[in-house]
């Protein structure tokens, strides 16, 4: 004899099975069919979906088979990711870190040598290996941001949180790939965060005031969000990883330029690190700049930022002020 528990889910099996025939889930030509084995099993087990006393000992509503079986699903879905998890941080054997920690440090190797997409496949590669290093996906991020892939970016630097939640440099990196993205809010909130783990990193306090000031100075702005956000991406960066000076005729505007906090900030770091000093003094600038003064008239400042040669001593002097790699080991 059928126990109540087995009569309720067959009066829930036959609501199913009738629904299914009403709403056109079942065919028309097979709905006789159908009919005909809901007949069957209610009688096997002593269950009439007509009844209304049992309805009333039976149905589920209103929740039905359908939202019940989901339910289940969801919840086995999520032990399942749970367990796989767990398993992968804790069954990664002792020459599996090791192999990972080798590909890390090639890795930043790639990244001094500014090799960005080998730094990326090396970082990829001891992520694949140990999963469960925050600083892997952090460095990437770092990586994904030097060669102007802010969005994978910001994901490395929330898989990084994500893994160690006061790992501060994850949220260095995270509020740099959002300010290169022109999103000043959420890159505010990362370095609030990163300071809230790290309050003496002088780096992350001063790249906090360079965001607020860049929000302050949108939040005054009436230029529509989505023609200023076009205008900030152009102003921050060209091809080359230089600020864009094309104003008319190949010139800046200067006051734009000297009203921009996030190149205010860039030209102090240089002239404190010394780096401003070396590239003065550099014989090639000087050639250039006589070589392009020669007619008399003021340089045309856009062909010299497009110079190869100028690039990359700028770059060069620049070095210092870019995300590095961490070294740490976790």
């Amino acid at each position: 004899m059928a126990t109540e528990n087995k009569k309720a889910l067959v009066y829930s099996i036959l609501e199913f099975l009738q629904k299914s025939c009403e709403d056109g889930t079942i065919s028309k030509d097979d709905t006789e069919g159908i009919e005909v084995a809901m007949q069957c099993i209610g009688e096997a087990f002593g269950v009439d979906a007509s009844d209304e006393k049992q309805k009333e000992l039976y149905s589920t509503k209103p929740a039905t088979l359908l939202s019940i079986f989901d339910v289940y699903l969801r919840t086995k879905k999520n032990t399942q990711s749970a367990a796989t998890s767990s398993k992968s941080e804790s069954n990664v054997s002792e020459e599996d870190k090791k192999a990972a920690e080798e590909k890390k440090v090639l890795g930043n190797r790639k990244v001094a040598e500014r090799n960005y997409p080998e730094a990326i496949k090396l970082y990829t590669e001891a992520i694949t290996l140990n999963g469960s290093n925050a600083v892997y996906y952090a460095n990437r991020a770092a990586a994904y941001s030097q060669q102007g892939d802010h969005e994978k970016a910001v994901n490395d630097a929330k898989k990084a949180v994500e893994i160690d939640p006061k790992y501060s440099k994850a949220y260095s990196r995270m509020g740099h790939a959002y300010f290169c993205l022109n999103k000043f809010d959420e890159a505010v909130k990362a370095y609030e965060k990163g300071l809230e783990l790290e309050p003496g990193n002088a780096t992350i306090q001063q790249s906090l005031a360079t965001a607020k000031a860049k929000l302050g100075s949108d939040s005054e702005s009436n230029t529509p969000t989505a023609e200023r956000s076009g205008s900030d991406s152009a102003s921050s960066s060209s091809a080359g990883g230089f600020p864009n000076l094309g104003g008319a005729g190949g010139m800046p505007d200067l006051g734009s330029l000297l009203n921009n906090p996030a190149l205010m900030n860039m030209a102090q770091q240089m002239m404190s690190s010394g780096a401003l000093d070396g590239l003065m003094n550099n014989p090639n600038i000087a050639r250039m700049a006589q070589q392009m003064m020669g007619g008399g008239g003021a340089p045309n400042l856009q062909e010299m930022m497009n110079n190869p040669e100028l690039k990359k001593l700028a770059r060069d002097a620049m070095s210092g002020l870019s995300p590095k790699p961490d070294d740490d080991k976790k």
